[in-house]
């Protein structure tokens, strides 16, 4: 979306937001959380999650993204900018993938503490289109990178509450043994792949941070960005279908925020299975509640055990 159209956009929904909040109608707010919880809203689902980890039952946590919801083009609701303006921390993944919260948080007349989840994480670097000139945002996809952002969530959260301080560092050494095992774990499966089946064919750039760290091909993705909401072009789908053909890749890999269509398309054309439905990756957002990736820690399970099963096969 172009600028201007998002700055009008933001802030006219700001002056509904103000009405709204003083007659009520709004989302309820999380200033208003019982027990003198601290107010937190947390973009994306997975730093979402990560805030509910590391606060526990000393914070009330607003989600602004839902499950299976883009992160990459969102549009800000009144209830955001009203949840904003209440609260006393904002927690954003970064590395660019917000585009629409600077603007957003100053129409909300904001006043606490933004921490930036990406703070002191190595970024892979983009193709240097205007899209990627931040790197590339998918941090999460990494358990490395996960500890790095619960380790920002609690510094945070410290700060703003020193009375609980002690809890939020007990609930951070928690979670954080936790994010260790399951870096283990997934070490261990994507070890027992032989390394010529380790090809890997996505919907759209957002494995990148996993692919290196488990030593991965990325043999290429449908949507050739990190941002899924650029041009597919019949150039780049000849290319892929070729890149599948030449590597020998297994499978294409769908994911659970876009439509499979484009994906089965693609896998007929290279003659490779699809994995789609249940089984497609969770890449940008986690999935909703009582699905196979409703948490953090179970999504990456979950990508992991389709992957190696799919690859494996």
């Amino acid at each position: 979306m172009r600028p201007f159209r998002r700055t009008t956009l933001v802030l006219a929904l700001a002056a509904l937001a103000a009405p709204l909040a003083a007659c009520g109608a709004a989302t309820p707010q999380p200033a208003a959380a019982g027990g003198g919880r601290l107010a937190v809203v947390a973009t994306t689902t997975q730093v979402a999650d990560f805030a509910r980890n590391i606060g526990g039952d000393k914070v009330s946590v607003t989600q602004v993204l839902k499950p299976n919801v883009d992160p990459h083009d969102y549009e800000p609701t009144p209830a955001d900018i009203a949840a904003i303006g209440a609260a006393k921390v904002v927690v954003k993944s970064g590395v660019g993938l917000e585009r629409w919260l600077d603007e957003t948080i100053a129409s909300a007349g904001f006043k606490g503490a933004t921490v930036d989840a990406s703070a002191g994480v190595t970024i892979r670097q983009g193709n240097g289109d205007e899209e990627e000139a931040a790197g590339d945002p998918h941090i999460w996809h990494d358990p490395r990178n996960a500890k790095t952002m619960a380790q920002n969530i609690e510094k945070a959260f410290a700060a703003a509450d020193p009375a609980d301080a002690a809890a939020y560092e007990r609930n951070l050494a928690d979670y954080s043994a936790k994010l260790d095992a399951l870096d283990a774990d997934i070490q261990a499966k994507i070890g027992k792949l032989p390394p010529g089946d380790r090809k890997l064919v996505t919907n759209h750039d957002a494995f990148g941070y996993y692919i290196d760290r488990y030593r991965l091909q990325f043999v290429g993705s449908i949507i050739p960005s990190f941002d899924t909401s650029a041009e597919l072009s019949a150039q780049d789908v000849d290319n892929i279908v070729a890149k599948i053909k030449q590597t020998g890749a297994k499978a294409v890999f769908s994911e659970s925020s876009l439509p499979p269509k484009t994906a089965e398309a693609i896998g007929r054309r290279a003659g490779v299975k699809v994995v789609a439905g249940e089984d497609a990756l969770y890449g940008d957002t986690l999935g909703p509640q009582g699905s196979a990736g409703d948490t953090y820690l179970k999504m990456e399970e979950h990508n992991t055990d389709v992957i190696v099963q799919a690859l494996g096969g």
